[in-house]
């Protein structure tokens, strides 16, 4: 069983990520830190952890300064990184400091689930020991590059669709597109195209909610199922 450490500031994004990665074959969730102290502190009390899902943005200290003091500790748990950063000097310090996998949000449950499985097999090819020829060489790196989610469909922005998706995973109830427009500042219109794209991806639950006027308001939450 590979151990897991979700690490988020958000604590619903974490227990959605954390849902994500109970639903996989072969691992389990041994905790939650919202911060960096207390990811380093159960790090350092959980000795077994094999793998960290680390988001950049932590209220105390960046994901990939974490990542350093990981390593300064001498703390070799590997690392994931699960982050709406998407700059290219973010992406390469992560590479500098190995983590083994980057994965932009918003995603599916089917990109989560995608890398960890790619992981598993790293696990499984380096478990074996011995050594290795170069076709053997280049199916362990080639592990590393398993594909997360399709692109969004034309039209759609990443950024667009993150602001959306945090607005539900913070509501404390389903929300209208109306009410998302008003607290991502974008266009009724906007919020509406974007929450039927999470709708359908199975990422947004929608119900209904009937008024006095018999016609059926549609209200849109975040999804720990798709």
């Amino acid at each position: 069983m590979i151990e897991v450490l979700v690490v988020d500031d958000d604590t619903r994004v974490a227990k959605v990520n954390a849902a994500y990665v109970e639903k996989v074959p072969g691992f389990r969730v041994a905790g939650e830190a919202h911060n960096a102290a207390d990811a380093l502190r159960q790090l350092e009390a959980l000795p077994h952890l094999d793998l960290v899902l680390m988001d950049h943005y932590l209220p105390d200290r960046t994901g990939l300064e974490v990542v350093r003091e990981m390593r300064r500790r001498g703390l070799q748990t590997d690392v994931i990184m699960v982050t709406a950063a998407r700059d290219v000097s973010t992406v390469q310090a992560a590479m500098r400091q190995g983590a083994l996998q980057y994965l932009v949000k918003p995603f599916a449950f089917a990109g989560l689930r995608a890398k960890l499985e790619a992981y598993a097999e790293l696990r499984r090819t380096l478990d074996g020991g011995g050594e290795a020829e170069q076709a053997e060489v280049d199916r362990i790196f080639g592990a590393l590059s398993a594909g997360g989610e399709p692109d969004l469909p034309k039209g759609h922005s990443a950024t667009t669709t993150e602001l959306v998706r945090r607005a539900l995973m913070t509501a404390e109830g389903p929300l209208s597109a109306q009410e998302i427009a008003e607290r991502t500042g974008l266009s009724r219109q906007t919020a509406q195209r974007y929450l039927k794209l999470l709708e359908r991806t199975g990422r947004a639950r929608l119900t209904l909610k009937y008024g006095d006027a018999g016609r059926p308001e549609h209200r849109y939450e975040w999804s720990t199922r798709a």
